[in-house]
């Protein structure tokens, strides 16, 4: 599922980046609390890197949360005060049969 704010940053672009990254750090594995640090540390790490590499004059913050499934679910929001027509945001969620992940990219038009 993903959220996408198409105005002057393209979502749809940062949505592939992000979920390629998190399906390359997650991919195949299961729940482990000993690795949330390393793992949410390689998503992010990752994702700002490929998003720096478009070139594009944006600041980029990305947050990534990484949480057990369980029977409680999980929720998350956000919200911003920007301008709409050259910020933009992107949530992407991800999930295999032990866990959840959601990686927040919120780009920042850098205004030359």
């Amino acid at each position: 599922m993903a959220h996408f704010h198409r105005v002057g940053f393209n979502a749809e672009e940062a949505h592939n980046i992000v979920k390629e990254c998190v399906d390359g750090v997650l991919g195949g594995e299961d729940y482990n609390q000993n690795n949330i640090n390393q793992w949410t540390a390689s998503i992010v790490e990752q994702c700002l890197a490929h998003l720096v590499k478009l070139g594009k004059a944006y600041k980029y913050i990305v947050t990534c949360a990484v949480v057990q499934k369980s029977a409680y679910g999980f929720h998350t929001a956000s919200s911003c005060f920007w301008d709409t027509t050259s910020d933009g945001t992107c949530t992407v969620r991800w999930e295999n049969r032990t866990m959840n992940c959601i990686v927040n990219v919120f780009a920042i038009a850098i205004v030359l």
